[in-house]
């Protein structure tokens, strides 16, 4: 595991390299969702590609399904429960559906996070936007990262390929200083195993952000169901596993 996992941190700084110099795969996406990118990170994506499901096999949100997630962040242990609602939001003319994601300690709540995301009929799952709300130890409420797509430069980007690779890498999010995640695919295949049984032919990513130039986090992506664990592979301590899947 130590080898595999320096092996990975080794690569990480090409991939890293990949991704500062523009080469994302969203922005070919962006062509197949409509209109070529126009110069620089700036997708435009055409309303009437896209569907109003999202079954992407790495990244399904169903209506009704819950993902319950457990682990431990900022040395706090916690728990992750994202819902896939019934709403919708129209973000750069594109019918979103909004995902809730509250994260507790016990009953204190620490942090409660909207999403928006929609699948264009090549099967990419593009990213629309968050608003996020983080209660502080001062009691404060912290809503930086929020950003959304078409509001003050805020760009769409892809959460999930439609045929994801090694290495394919892409970008997220965009909101320059706010909200600049880009994930690289390093790993296809492999199993992993939830509290409810074990699920094969993974796929793993390493997400950085250059806002946080000392932080890596891997994820793990199961077929039908998504995000199965995230892990901080270089930086503060973060993980987080799945533990149970209902509705949808």
């Amino acid at each position: 595991m130590r080898v595999k996992m320096l092996g990975m941190l080794t690569a990480v700084g090409a991939a890293l390299t990949f991704v500062a110099g523009g080469a994302f795969a969203a922005g070919g996406a962006a062509a197949a969702a409509g209109t070529p990118a126009r110069t620089g990170y700036e997708p435009v994506l055409n309303p009437g590609n896209f569907l109003r499901v999202i079954n992407n096999p790495y990244y399904p949100l169903p209506v009704g399904r819950t993902l319950t997630y457990q682990g431990v962040r900022d040395g706090v242990t916690q728990t992750d429960r994202v819902h896939v609602t019934a709403q919708t939001r129209v973000l750069e003319g594109v019918t979103a559906t909004t995902v809730t994601d509250v994260a507790t300690h016990g009953r204190k709540v620490l942090e409660k996070t909207t999403d928006w995301f929609a699948q264009d009929k090549q099967g990419n799952v593009w990213y629309l936007g968050e608003n996020t709300a983080a209660l502080l130890p001062s009691g404060k409420i912290d809503r930086s990262g929020s950003w959304q797509a078409g509001v003050k430069d805020g760009e769409p980007g892809i959460v999930m390929l439609a045929h994801p690779r090694v290495p394919d890498a892409y970008r997220q999010e965009f909101l320059k200083g706010s909200a600049e995640d880009t994930a690289w695919i390093v790993n296809s295949g492999g199993s992993v195993r939830v509290p409810f049984g074990v699920l094969h032919h993974t796929l793993t990513s390493l997400e950085f952000t250059r806002l946080e130039p000392g932080v890596i986090d891997q994820k793990i992506y199961a077929p039908g169901i998504g995000i199965v664990g995230e892990l901080a592979v270089r930086g503060p301590k973060e993980v987080a596993h799945l533990v149970s899947v209902h509705g949808g």
